[in-house]
């Protein structure tokens, strides 16, 4: 599973991660700050979020759900974490 990290400025980087891993695990592939201060992953499928046009939409029809340290990362999964360090 390739984790792909996009942010405000168009950056994009790709990191590659074990499959089906918790998402404590998978956040401090990308960056250790995001394992350490972890505190919910918001969570929608791919297909929906291109169904709902954009994160905010998807929120409004309650297609963002919210996810502990023990929820399995799935494939196809777009993860915004929440942390805090």
């Amino acid at each position: 599973m390739t984790f792909s990290t996009l942010t405000g400025e168009g950056v994009s980087a790709a990191t590659p991660t074990d499959p089906y891993g918790h998402g404590t695990h998978v956040a401090g592939k990308i960056h250790t700050d995001f394992e350490r201060g972890f505190i919910r992953a918001e969570v929608v499928n791919y297909q929906t979020l291109l169904e709902c046009g954009s994160l905010a939409a998807a929120k409004e029809k309650g297609k963002v759900r919210s996810e502990g340290k023990d929820y399995v990362m799935q494939d196809g999964d777009v993860v915004l974490f929440r942390f805090n360090v």
